[in-house]
């Protein structure tokens, strides 16, 4: 009796159920649409970028035999293992010119201990450079610039400035920023070398230069309208004809699209790196980290002793002088000394 009541009730229930369905249900298209914006699953790395990133970890326990290690290596291996070095503060003269390849489009030091004679050696290596980042680099002058102007001829992205020092130096450039024409002599068309006949940054096109000063920006926009000073990138290009390139982008380092594959712990070290000494705080992104307050209060200092150590040494010299005057003037024994010699030198 029991069995056939409970058949009866479910029978009657599912008489009564609605399948209709609810009006305030999802409709599929909404459903469509949320699967495709849900996040998907980044995708694993691959096993030539972990092995980079492992060795990027201990890149300061070979830096000294870095040459010899990455002689085997790719360029683009190679150009990875720059930019980790760069993210580390690790990066200086003999890494750069150790890692060097003909191949290479672009080259990001930014913030580095770069000079003069690193840039000198990878302008007459690479000489096929498309993009070149030297901002925050306060050992580079306008040399190491003339050297990577004249020998990259196919220079168009060139990023400077960044601090007082890089500025100074950037506005010291200004001249090799601009494509001039030289006067040569000789007998026929035929016997000139065409790399003589023109010099400067023939093919430059994009200047990033944060803090660049009026009277520069005016100077570069009036005799070398060509040169586009910090563009504005937008997703119809600059001034709807003429498109950005991605390595014209003030906020994304040139070198991001390199490491995008590698892991930034590679970069972000338990040990904070050193920089002159002291520490540097370190920074997950793909930036290189600022420096402390003391740090750059350290640095402002320095440099300003530097730009008035000629002043100093002059007012030295001019109170020496006076000093030495007096002395004659007071003292008897001085002055008979002074008229004795002269009285020598006119007999």
């Amino acid at each position: 009796m029991e069995k056939r009541r409970s058949a009866t009730d479910v029978t009657s229930a599912l008489s009564t159920l609605q399948l209709a369905p609810d009006q305030k249900s999802i409709p599929s298209s909404m459903i469509s649409d949320l699967i495709h914006q849900a996040p998907q699953k980044s995708k694993p790395r691959k096993l030539v970028s972990l092995c980079i990133g492992l060795l990027g970890e201990h890149l300061e326990e070979i830096i000294s035999d870095l040459l010899e290690i990455s002689a085997g290596f790719p360029p683009e291996i190679k150009l990875i293992i720059l930019a980790i070095a760069r993210r580390r503060r690790l990066l200086n003269d003999e890494v750069l010119i150790a890692l060097a390849e003909p191949s290479w489009k672009l080259l990001d030091v930014s913030g580095s201990d770069i000079t003069d004679h690193g840039l000198t050696t990878i302008a007459k290596i690479c000489t096929n450079l498309h993009a070149v980042d030297i901002s925050r680099c306060e050992n580079v002058t306008a040399d190491g610039v003339s050297e990577i102007i004249c020998q990259c001829r196919s220079l168009e992205v060139f990023r400077c400035g960044g601090g007082p020092r890089c500025n100074v130096t950037a506005r010291r450039c200004l001249s090799l920023f601009k494509p001039k024409l030289n006067i040569i002599e000789a007998d026929s068309w035929e016997e000139l070398d065409t790399s003589s006949i023109s010099s400067g940054a023939e093919s430059l096109r994009w200047l990033l230069w944060a803090k660049i000063d009026e009277d520069s920006k005016s100077i570069l926009s009036t005799e070398c309208p060509r040169i586009i000073v910090n563009p504005n990138p937008s997703p119809i290009g600059f001034h709807s004809r003429l498109k950005v390139p991605i390595e014209a982008f003030p906020e994304i380092p040139l070198d991001h699209s390199i490491v995008q594959d590698i892991d930034p712990k590679t970069w972000a070290c338990s040990v904070p790196p050193t920089f002159a000494g002291r520490n540097v705080a370190t920074h997950p992104s793909n930036e290189i980290p600022l420096l402390p307050l003391a740090e750059r209060f350290r640095l402002a200092v320095l440099s300003r002793e530097t730009r008035l150590a000629p002043k100093r040494a002059k007012n030295a010299r001019q109170n020496r002088r006076r000093a030495e005057k007096e002395h004659l003037t007071r003292s008897i024994e001085a002055k008979s000394v002074a008229l004795a010699s002269k009285f020598l030198r006119n007999t």
